[in-house]
């Protein structure tokens, strides 16, 4: 199994690679959608790379499943689609970078654009335990 640090090397160059951003750019708490400019599309090429490189297969629905954590949606986001206490601490066990200040303040739909690369990278750590374990 790859060491964290291997890991979070891989999705870093992953994520340079399919969007062609500097290296400096790309930090642990840089935003994959919002400070780097990734769309859909990019989230694919991102995870084709990195299962190319560390032999790790991460869908694009196994984010939303690891930011959700098997909790329905409707627990997850009420009416409005505003994040529930539950989906909130939810969130911030999945992505700990998430301000307490922002409870009842995120909508589910946006939860994606508080994705960071270290989170991915974390994402990638969790399965590659799944897959060799």
């Amino acid at each position: 199994m790859a060491t964290q640090t291997e890991i979070y090397d891989a999705t870093k160059e992953a994520v340079v690679g399919a969007l062609g951003v500097g290296e400096d750019e790309v930090t642990p708490e840089a935003t994959l959608m919002d400070d780097l400019g990734a769309e859909s599309i990019d989230l694919l090429d991102i995870l084709f790379r990195i299962e190319r490189s560390t032999g790790v297969k991460v869908q694009a629905s196994d984010i939303g499943d690891y930011i959700q954590g098997g909790i329905p949606e409707e627990e997850f986001g009420d009416e409005e689609g505003v994040l529930t206490d539950k989906g909130f601490d939810q969130l911030k066990t999945a992505m700990p970078q998430i301000d307490d200040s922002q409870r009842g303040q995120i909508r589910a739909e946006e939860v994606i654009n508080h994705f960071t690369v270290q989170n991915l990278a974390d994402l990638v750590q969790q399965r590659s335990g799944a897959a060799a374990g």
